[in-house]
């Protein structure tokens, strides 16, 4: 199983449809946002998506969180606080915002990490546990921009850059 990887898209409209093009041109069978969101109209572009969203509320979402919570019901996006667990693919992944939240309820089965907040990419393995984020995503200088491909039968990562 594929899953796409995006953050802090800070509502930049123009990249988050670029965003959307690369997942369903990649054939990703599902995304996770790990917050930044900013804006309802961002979730509008991602209903474009052709597979399923989930993902975490992030500290600039905070302002817009009620609509936001609203509109990603009324899509079928599944969002909440984090810390967010999933097991897909009998992985056990941990999504949050801010990699600070990890503390305290990282666990030892926790397989995949993923947060945002940082903007900076990071590929970090830690014993059987790998934890992630593709980096910038909203910025304006063409192909600096970068989501993540996360392979969870061999639990690897790599980048698409935009």
């Amino acid at each position: 199983m594929k899953i796409g990887i995006v953050g802090d898209t800070h509502n930049n409209l123009r990249n988050v449809a670029q965003i959307v093009r690369l997942f369903n041109g990649f054939g990703v069978e599902r995304v996770i946002h790990t917050g930044d969101i900013s804006q309802p109209k961002t979730l509008d572009i991602l209903a474009a998506l052709s597979m399923p969203v989930f993902g975490v509320w992030g500290n600039n979402d905070l302002g817009e969180q009620e609509e936001l919570a609203r509109r990603a019901e009324q899509l079928g996006f599944a969002f909440s606080e984090p810390p967010l667990e999933l097991i897909w693919h009998e992985r056990s992944i941990l999504v949050v915002h801010d990699p600070l939240e990890m503390h305290g309820v990282l666990v030892e089965h926790h397989e995949l990490v993923l947060h945002g907040h940082t903007h900076l990419y990071r590929h970090e393995r830690q014993g059987h546990r790998l934890i992630f984020n593709p980096g910038e995503c909203a910025g304006h200088l063409s192909g600096f921009n970068a989501v993540g491909i996360v392979d969870l039968e061999n639990l690897s990562a790599s980048l698409l850059k935009f």
